[in-house]
């Protein structure tokens, strides 16, 4: 389960048996929501939030944080997916102390 962002108690990560489309895990707290960032032609159009079943989604506040960050992060999270997921190789958390 590769951790690949923390932001300010927001924890970004994939499992390590994920599937497309490409999406991250977001926890903060005891609280996980699931995030798709939705590609067309190499650009991302949009971003859906899911809910992982058996835990409390993000409350709203938090869900507009996070996906705040991966429309600023997106291409740093695609890159770190084909790294682990098609390249097969490890990741690095990157640690975000700047606010967006």
């Amino acid at each position: 389960m590769p951790k690949i962002f923390e932001y300010f108690g927001f924890i970004f990560y994939f499992y390590s048996n994920e599937h497309e489309p490409v999406h991250v895990h977001v926890i903060h707290g005891d609280q996980e929501s699931i995030f798709d960032l939705i590609m067309l032609d190499g650009e991302l159009t949009e971003v859906n939030v899911r809910v992982k079943k058996g835990v409390e989604p993000l409350p709203e506040k938090d869900q507009r944080t996070a996906e705040a960050f991966i429309k600023k992060y997106h291409k740093n999270i695609i890159d770190k997916w084909v790294k682990f997921f098609v390249m097969k190789q490890r990741v690095r958390t990157t640690i975000i102390r700047k606010k967006l």
